[in-house]
This record gives structure tokens, sequence and C-alpha cells, in this order.
């Protein structure tokens, strides 16, 4: 049976340290932190949960909220899920997954049970209600997403302004100056959802500067509103060249649909989606993308719950700046 004293020695270091490790009862510097974990992963070390929860007052587990709801694309939402999963076992860490409707009633559930050390929310919105709650609570949450006032909150995502901005920047690069913004259902824009909003802030702005005609549409997740949001665009007095898409359930539908309607991508429409990388190059047409970082994103909503949790981080806002990878579907316009 593997014991802490060979975690420790194959770690480098005491087994008073390992055992810090495990509690969290004194600060460990990360570097330290990570190779006693690889240790403990390498031998399969399994120290007693009950013993270890009673001494360290610590449930080894982390609140994951994630938003079940039709106008989401659900693939993309467990791939958030499944990076958070994985860097938290990194941690000795197991994952408790609530659903985004239980709201603050579900927040204080787990705070005043003590199911999890620390609390990670998906599905933010800018006027997100949930904010009070998550700055009382008595443990640490972090956001994937940003509400209109971060204030005292810890925050990660995708820097979408810089998205919106960078998308319309490479088609107007291109000669591109009639584009259309395919956005996410109609309901995600009702709601107010964060990423959604800031998207379209940075789309918008960065066109009035570039001398860029353009138009939104939301577009229900389904074959049909692509029909109609294509029968829209199309009509349109002024003939679209650039298709910004910011809705990953509709793209091999939209590429179909375009195709049967006798539009090539990219030599009579270009089409830039915004979308994980794999869904990206999974098409028809290989996408020119902004990746959304699903896995970095959840990594480190994790790494920054666990170093609030042990008191060495303070809250903040972090974006990622956003990546642009140019494929197939985007081109010069032709004469």
């Amino acid at each position: 049976m593997v014991t802490i004293a060979d975690v420790a020695r194959a770690a480098g270091v005491s087994p008073s340290t390992v055992s810090y490790v495990l509690s969290g009862k004194r600060s460990i510097s990360e570097a330290t932190r990570r190779r006693v974990h690889h240790s403990i992963r390498k031998l399969g070390y399994h120290p007693n949960a009950g013993a270890r929860a009673l001494a360290s007052n610590r449930s080894n587990v982390l609140a994951l909220v994630v938003p079940l709801r039709t106008d989401l694309n659900v693939p993309v939402v467990m791939q958030f899920v499944t990076a958070t999963v994985t860097e938290a076992r990194t941690y000795d860490h197991d994952v408790l997954l609530l659903t985004a409707d239980e709201g603050a009633e579900g927040l204080h559930r787990v705070v005043a049970s003590s199911l999890a050390d620390a609390i990670i929310v998906m599905d933010v919105e800018a006027a997100e209600p949930r904010v009070p709650v998550l700055r009382a609570l008595a443990r640490p949450a972090v956001l994937i997403g940003v509400p209109a006032d971060p204030q005292g909150l810890a925050c990660v995502d995708l820097d979408f302004t810089a998205a919106g901005a960078e998308c319309v920047a490479h088609l107007a690069d291109l000669g591109h100056r009639d584009i259309a913004l395919i956005g996410p259902s109609p309901a995600v824009y009702e709601r107010g959802t964060s990423y959604a909003g800031r998207f379209l802030r940075g789309f918008e702005e960065t066109a009035a500067q570039r001398g860029v005609d353009t138009v939104t549409l939301a577009c229900a997740p389904s074959y049909d509103g692509v029909r109609e949001v294509l029968d829209d665009l199309l009509a349109r007095p002024r003939a679209l060249t650039g298709l910004v898409v910011h809705n990953e359930a509709i793209l091999g539908p939209l590429l179909s649909e375009l195709a049967r309607r006798g539009r090539h991508v990219p030599d009579d429409i270009s089409v830039l989606a915004v979308c994980p990388p794999d869904l990206a190059v999974a098409q028809s047409v290989p996408l020119s993308s902004v990746d959304i970082p699903a896995a970095e994103l959840g990594g480190l909503a994790v790494e920054l719950a666990m170093r609030r949790l042990d008191g060495l981080a303070e809250p903040e806002v972090r974006l990622l700046p956003p990546r642009l990878k140019v494929r197939s579907s985007t081109g010069p316009v032709v004469a």
C-alpha cells in the first residue's frame, strides 16, 4: 500500500508538506503543490477522504454551475465541463454539477451544506442576478463570463469585445464592405448574456471605424432558423460578401444551405466562425475562426478558484486575447 511517506519521497518533499498540500492548512508554492499531486497520481495514493475532510474542513469538491438551455450548444458547454473536471483532478478535487436554473437558491444550498470548497459559474448575464449572492458567499467563486459590474468578483473569459473587432478587421482587410453577423438564438440576446453583448459591441464599433456596412440577425439553432436568416440576408439590395457566425450550432446547416442556394464559399461569400477549433475544421469547408478556448478557460477557472481558496489570489477579471486562424472559408472579395 502506498503511504504518504512514499509520495513525499517521490516528490522530494517532507511528509508534512504532502499533508499540508492535502489539508490546505498552510500555503504551499504552486510548483510544490503540482509536484506533490503529480506524485500522488503516479503512485496511485488514495488518502482517507473522510479523515482528510474532517482535518482540513474541506470537501475536496468544486461546484460547477452549468447552463442546460435549448438555445445553447451542449457539446461546446461540455467542453468547458470536461476541462473543469480534468483540471480539478490535478488538485485532487472532484466536481459537483449544478444546473443554472437553480439560481441563487442552489448557491446558498451548496454553501450551507458544505458540499463544495469553491463554486465556478457559467452562463453569466450582463445584469447577472446572482452577483449579490456570489459576492456574499462564504466560499470562493469564479465566473466563466463577465457581468457588467464585476467589482469584487473573480472572472475569466475570452475577450469577446476584441473577438468581435478581430472578425470585422479580418474581413475588412480582405476588402469586404458589406458583412452580416449571424448571432446566437434570440433568447440569448433577450437574457442579456454577457458574451453575446460584448461580441456585438466589438463588432459594431470596429465596423463603424472601418467604414463597413453591417447587419445583425439572431438565429434559432435549427435548419428553419438558418433558412429564415438567409432569406432575409440574401434578399437585401446590397449584396453581402461576408458572414460572421457567432452560433456554433448552425455552422453545418448554414454551409449546406449556402451550397444549396448556389453560393460558393469563399468565392461568393466568406464565412468566419466563432467556435472551438475542432468544430471549425470538421465542416465541409474548413472554417476560418476565432477560437473559443474552452479547455483553457475551464482550466484557468479551476486554477483561480484553488488559488483563492488558499488565499493566494484576489478577485480579478482575466480575459484571454482572441486567436484567429485563417482557413479555407475566407478570401478577398471577387470582383
